[in-house]
């Protein structure tokens, strides 16, 4: 593999993302069914939740399993898309 093409991350591995939506109810839940498509084994319980400072936004960091490059860009591409989140780092 050239160095254009390499990765900084070796898959597979336990990858973290950082979800940000509107408190609204169910989101931490739609999220959860969301991730467990790409990762059956996926552990709502390890959901970390932080809502804002005005309490108008909650982010959810969730560790997910990535098999490799193109699994992981399909889960932000997912999540990403999902008409309850605003950004996905």
């Amino acid at each position: 593999m050239d160095s254009a093409n390499a990765s900084l991350i070796d898959f597979p591995c336990a990858f973290p993302i950082k979800v940000l939506g509107k408190t609204q109810p169910g989101f931490a839940e739609a999220i959860q069914r969301l991730l467990k498509e790409f990762d059956a084994n996926f552990d709502g319980a390890s959901i970390e939740m932080r809502p804002s400072r005005n309490g108008n936004y909650i982010g959810l960091t969730c560790t997910v399993h990535a098999r490799n490059r193109p699994h992981l860009d399909e889960i932000y591409r997912a999540l990403s898309s999902h008409p309850m989140v605003s950004v996905v780092l």
